[in-house]
């Protein structure tokens, strides 16, 4: 007698008709753990290699008494992952909740659920951001070694939509949905390191430069012993009198963009010696003590010649009525020519760029809980997450230069494996034709290598001097801050 085997989803097939070729392709369910993020092997050991597991463990703050908890750090570093993998809100980090073979190169017995780390971050206020974030990023960043000159510290704000009610939510400037309620949070950016130094969330309606010189102060102290910044920046949210002063009063170096305000606007229009530069590009400075202030400052001006074939890339305003010329202003208290002064804040681009990634890469605004504190939590792991991704490609995959979170993830993380065993040890066999195994193996000798101090991955440029069209004394050969000369 012949008996028909019961049915299962292993052994059950069901045929499928491919869209683009003639010909039937069978479906079966396997029962061998399967993950498309075998890549992230070499990432995973290089965690650890820092301990960070270990050094979460000994900083977090609170713990948990059911004998059956998942361990803290076991739950923050599942979040973590998660964001790194492409999540973007905490019901994502089921993706991962059910990938066997991610958990076994893990090593946790149990992935959280997403509710059980939204719990985790409830756990957070004011003291534990003091007690375990600061001193965890300040841990990081002991493993970059800091220019010659000193990092440059790049200030800016951004707006997370909300839509609800939550704690912190509020009308603030929002150029895209105005009169929706938002989150404005405030970050400080290493240029030549692309780390995030230090970041405040903020109610949505905050001004830009609200409690920027407090939030300076923190930023200071989270720098290791013995680093020091060669130039401040920031936009004209933060042109106020309170952090300039507070600057000064550091002797810390700034270029801050000002305001076109009616006093600015004054003085710009008194000046007419105009240094040209080429056809296009004009700069001139003047000081001026603004209302309010207790001593005058220098002030730069660029001028821009506005023409049909780039009058749609020109960035400046208009002075007075006059077609045919734009104009920058920034204020400063360095004494490098006006078009350094320039050139040096056009580097500033990269912080758009960071908050692009945060934003788009990590979905930085995406985290979002009721509790204001929690939301705040959450928003400080994602940064942390970043500045990992970017401390990993500096001791593992520097040779290959800086790249963007979204960039490393399909580059290195994603690849197809399936978890199996020879005799008593667990192996994940990643997919051939993802680069198997030896595409990860040098990364893993990396991450086994002994500890390295790791350089700036976008070191500060020579600011080009072009030559002047008519003869000035700043048409000499100047000392780049590397030691070079122009």
């Amino acid at each position: 007698m012949q008996t028909t085997p019961a049915d299962s989803p292993q052994n059950s097939a069901y045929p499928f008709t491919p869209p683009c070729r003639a010909g039937q392709v069978k479906i079966q369910t396997t029962s061998k753990p399967v993950t498309p993020f075998g890549g992230v092997l070499p990432l995973l050991a290089w965690f650890g290699r820092i301990g960070l597991v270990a050094r979460c463990r000994e900083l977090m703050p609170f713990s948990y008494a059911s004998p059956n908890a998942i361990p803290t750090e076991h739950t923050l570093l599942a979040f973590l992952l998660s964001v790194i993998l492409g999540g973007s809100r905490f019901a994502h980090c089921d993706w991962l909740r059910f990938d066997q073979a991610l958990h076994a190169i893990m090593g946790l017995a149990r992935f959280p659920a997403k509710d059980a780390i939204r719990r985790f971050f409830h756990r957070f206020g004011p003291g534990e951001f003091q007690n375990f974030w600061r001193p965890l990023w300040a841990w990081l960043l002991t493993m970059w070694t800091p220019p010659p000159k000193g990092f440059t510290l790049d200030l800016d704000s951004t707006i997370f939509q909300r839509s609800g009610q939550q704690e912190g939510a509020a009308k603030g400037y929002n150029p895209k949905r105005p009169g929706r309620l938002s989150h404005h949070p405030l970050l400080a950016v290493l240029a030549e390191a692309p780390v995030v130094l230090h970041a405040w969330l903020r109610s949505g309606n905050t001004a830009a430069s609200r409690g920027v010189s407090e939030f300076l102060k923190e930023a200071l102290c989270l720098l290791p012993e013995g680093w020091r910044l060669r130039c401040v920046r920031a936009d004209s949210g933060f042109f106020a009198n309170a952090l300039l002063s507070f600057l000064e009063e550091r002797d810390l170096p700034y270029i801050v963009v000002a305001k076109m305000t009616a006093q600015v606007k004054s003085h710009a229009r008194r000046h007419w010696q105009w240094i040209a530069l080429d056809a296009t590009y004009s700069v001139g400075e003047f000081r001026a003590k603004l209302y309010g202030w207790a001593t005058a400052r220098r002030f730069v001006i660029v001028r821009e010649l506005a023409c049909e074939k780039n009058d749609h890339k020109t960035k400046g305003r208009k002075l007075i009525d006059v077609p045919g010329y734009t104009y920058r202003v920034w204020v400063t208290n360095s004494q490098q020519p006006a078009e350094t002064i320039w050139r040096d804040y056009n580097l500033r681009a990269t912080m758009e760029q960071r908050i692009e990634e945060l934003k788009n890469d990590l979905h930085a605004d995406g985290y979002c809980t009721q509790e204001f504190y929690a939301t705040e939590a959450a928003f400080l792991a994602v940064l942390f997450a970043f500045n990992l991704l970017s401390t990993f490609q500096g001791q593992v995959t520097s040779e290959q230069g800086y790249r963007q979170p979204a960039t490393l993830r399909s580059a290195v993380f994603i690849g197809g494996a399936i978890l199996g065993r020879s005799g008593q040890q667990s192996v994940l066999r990643i997919s051939e034709s993802w680069g198997g195994a030896q595409k990860h193996k040098p990364l893993i000798a990396k991450v086994l290598e002994s500890k390295r101090a790791i350089a700036a991955l976008l070191p500060y440029p020579n600011l080009t001097i072009h030559p002047l069209i008519r003869g000035d004394p700043w048409n000499q050969p100047l000392i780049e801050p590397g030691g070079c000369e122009i």
